[in-house]
C-alpha cells in the first residue's frame, strides 16, 4: 500500500452503527466513502460526519442486493480515489424475523440474507481487484451475536457472516487482504431506542426499566456506543500486515457468555 490518502468505503452508510464507524475511521487518517440506496439518508450522515472530521467524506449510491450497482460503486471509488483500502460492510435490514416456525416469512427471511450475505460477498467481490492490484487491503464484516444464539432465526444471516469471512480470509490472505468479522454486542443506537419502546408498550412498562433490565446482563454494567465499535474497525484497518484475519471478533462488554475456541 502506498504512503497516499487512504480510502474507506462503509456500506449501509445512512445510519445505524455506521456514523460512529466512520467517524472514528475518518479520525484515524481515512477518506471515508458512505453507500446506500437512499439519497437523503446518506446526504444527512455525511452532513453530520463532516462537521465532527477533517476528512474527505463523499456518498454514492449503491444497491447491496445489485451486482452492477456494487461493481458501479467499485469503479467511482477508484476513480476519485485511485484506491480502495478499506471495505466496512455493514448493510442490513434492522427488523429480526422470528417466532412460531409455522409463521415464518420465508420470502422476508431470504430477502434479509441476500441484502447481508449476498450484499457483503459482491461488495468484496467489487473491491477485491482493487486491494490486489495496491498489495493489500481490509474487509471487515459487521456481524452480530444473533449468530451465536436461537433466539431469533434471522441471526442465521450473521453465523452465515461468520462462515463467508473465514472463507474469505482463506482465499485472499496470500494478497495480503485481511478479512474479519465484528459481532457487537447492545449499541446504542436509534433503532435500539425504538426496540425498547416496543418492548415497553408490549409488557406495559417504561423503555428505561427495559433497558434496565438489559443493562444488568452486561458485565461492564454498560451499553456500547458506536464510537467503542468504531475504534475497533479503526485499528483492524490500521494494520499494515495480515497477522489478525479470518476471525469473528465480538465486542460486547462480555454481554455474551459463549466460550468459542
Amino acid at each position: 500500500m502506498n504512503a497516499g490518502l487512504r480510502v474507506a468505503v462503509l456500506t449501509g452508510g445512512s445510519g445505524g452503527l455506521v456514523p460512529g464507524l466512520a467517524e472514528e475511521l475518518a479520525k484515524a487518517g481515512f477518506a471515508i466513502v458512505l453507500t446506500a440506496r437512499s439519497k437523503d439518508g446518506l446526504e444527512a450522515t455525511a452532513s453530520r460526519l463532516r462537521l465532527l472530521v477533517e476528512a474527505p467524506v463523499v456518498t454514492l449510491i449503491s444497491d447491496a442486493r445489485n451486482r452492477s450497482s456494487v461493481n458501479s460503486l467499485a469503479g467511482q471509488v477508484v476513480d476519485q480515489f485511485g484506491r480502495i483500502d478499506v471495505l466496512v460492510n455493514a448493510a442490513a435490514s434492522s427488523t429480526p424475523i422470528g417466532g412460531a416456525i409455522e409463521e415464518v416469512d420465508v420470502d422476508a427471511l431470504m430477502a434479509d440474507v441476500n441484502v447481508k450475505v449476498g450484499g457483503y460477498l459482491r461488495y468484496a467481490q467489487a473491491v477485491v481487484p482493487a486491494m490486489k492490484r495496491q498489495g493489500g487491503g481490509h474487509i471487515i464484516n459487521i456481524g452480530g451475536l444473533t449468530g451465536r444464539s436461537s433466539d431469533t432465526l434471522s441471526g442465521l444471516r450473521n453465523a452465515a457472516v461468520s462462515h463467508l469471512t473465514k472463507v474469505l480470509s482463506d482465499q485472499l490472505g496470500p494478497f495480503r487482504i485481511a478479512v474479519n468479522a465484528v459481532h457487537p454486542g447492545i449499541v446504542r443506537t436509534p433503532h435500539l431506542d425504538e426496540l425498547f419502546a416496543e418492548m415497553a408498550h408490549e409488557r406495559d412498562i417504561d423503555a428505561a426499566t427495559i433497558e434496565a433490565e438489559f443493562v444488568a446482563e452486561i458485565p461492564s454494567g454498560t451499553m456500547l456506543s458506536p464510537g467503542q465499535v468504531g475504534r475497533l474497525i479503526a485499528y483492524l484497518a490500521g494494520s499494515e500486515d495480515v497477522a489478525i484475519t479470518g476471525q469473528s471478533l465480538t465486542i460486547d462488554g462480555g454481554y455474551s457468555r459463549g466460550v468459542f475456541l
